[in-house]
């Protein structure tokens, strides 16, 4: 989260971020109950000088055998005020936090206003020149994706991967870990439950609390991305400057309620409950932060370009920009059914904003002072999504769906698949 200082000093510059964002949020009474608190805190602090020096003139009279019963009153209420003072300053404080926990980050100035902005593309969009089936089709033709036993087992927004299909989403998982780790990525295998003090350092509570899966009896919650255990390694440490950058990739399911009518007009496996990912994620310097966000996004293209899946990077609006987010870009491949770009990964800088709720430090070397870190994530990439545009993208008229090379080995030398 921000911090107060940073808020009270930079109201306008927040004005201007949340207006592009087009959120409303009131500051002004931020501002009302962070001068409250200050003010409560200064008196309080005042007080407890004064209580300080009569309690020693208290006990400079005892010694001296006078009497020190108006002092011993005068103290009496002292105490009271700075009771009821303490008190107000805690409602002012939980007021603060809980405006802080739910503001979101400032933005970059180059966040653009209004669209996203296109930066590029890459690869050529197929000519299937014949009638295009959707992935949901060609799933159940081939007899791979099973959204009707899903169905019965779970409820709607689930699919079962079956023979080619579970093979395909496991050889992709293998195929981008090892992609990562030979880019410098040190792969780790979470827990793929956070408890709330993990769910709340990476910014998903309270803000997206309706989002996630629960385990109410035990105080868990199911992952809605790796960024979020990943991230946690690293919680309440200070780190060491030399250690820094720090590389993690991990594979995990996901788990999203996705809440609202939006996820329940999207058909088959583009918006489900549970999928799998492989993230990205990265502790690095500020002075360093947007230098590896660029190389974090070009590590995500990677998996695109030796999957051949056409493909384009958006830099990201204000309103589509994630709520911890101070900059970031979405990656988004090519969907032949529907002739349009379907988001596949978003790669963000999230500056100091989680290190702060988190409190993830690291000391300089010059200087041995601490400073929070800055962390950045991407999925490297959303898997089922993957597997959606390999099936629609390498479609042939006969109903086969031809396996990208750089998986072959992956697939044990399996290149078609077919009825």
């Amino acid at each position: 989260m921000l911090s107060s200082k940073w808020l009270r000093e930079n109201i306008e510059v927040m004005r201007e971020s949340l207006t592009k964002r087009g959120i409303k949020a009131n500051l002004d009474t931020f501002l009302h109950w962070d001068e409250e608190r200050r003010r409560c805190t200064k008196e309080v602090d005042e007080l407890k000088y004064l209580q300080n020096k009569k309690s020693k003139q208290i006990g400079k009279l005892k010694k001296e055998g006078k009497d020190a019963t108006d002092l011993i009153n005068e103290m009496q209420k002292l105490a009271n005020r700075i009771k009821k003072l303490e008190k107000r300053k805690r409602e002012y404080e939980s007021k603060v936090t809980d405006f802080l926990l739910n503001l979101p980050n400032k933005l970059h100035p180059e966040v653009p206003v209004g669209e996203n902005r296109e930066v590029r593309r890459w690869g050529k969009i197929p000519d299937l020149n014949f009638p295009v089936k959707d992935h949901q089709r060609i799933g159940e033709e081939l007899k791979i994706l099973d959204f009707k036993s899903a169905a019965r087992i779970a409820g709607s927004g689930f699919v079962v991967c079956r023979g080619l299909g579970a093979r395909l989403e496991r050889a992709l998982i293998n195929f981008m870990l090892d992609l990562h780790i030979q880019q410098g990525y040190e792969e780790v295998l979470p827990p793929f439950m956070t408890n709330t003090s993990a769910t709340t350092g990476t910014a998903q509570l309270p803000k997206f609390r309706e989002e996630l899966y629960k385990c109410e009896k035990d105080d868990y919650y199911l992952v809605p991305t790796a960024e979020v255990p990943v991230t946690n390694l690293h919680r309440e440490q200070i780190l060491e400057e030399k250690q820094l950058p720090i590389y993690y990739t991990a594979y995990t399911p996901c788990f999203r309620r996705e809440a609202g009518a939006y996820g329940k007009k999207i058909q088959g496996m583009i918006r489900v409950h549970q999928f799998n990912k492989v993230e990205l994620v990265k502790f690095t310097t500020p002075q360093t932060s947007y230098e590896e966000l660029e190389k974090l996004l070009q590590d995500a293209e990677e998996v695109l370009q030796k999957l051949n899946l056409p493909y384009r990077v958006v830099k990201l609006c204000g309103e589509e920009l994630g709520f911890a987010a101070a900059l970031g870009y979405d990656i988004e491949v090519w969907l032949p059914s529907q002739q349009r770009w379907l988001e596949i990964s978003t790669c963000s800088n999230f500056e100091d904003y989680q290190s702060r709720r988190a409190s993830i430090r690291y000391r300089e070397e010059a200087t041995g002072k601490t400073r929070y870190v800055h962390t950045l994530n991407g999925s490297g990439l959303a898997v089922g999504r993957c597997v959606v545009a390999i099936l629609e993208n390498f479609q042939d008229e006969q109903g086969k769906v031809h396996i990208p090379e750089v998986l072959w080995s992956y697939m044990g030398g399996v290149r078609v698949i077919e009825k």
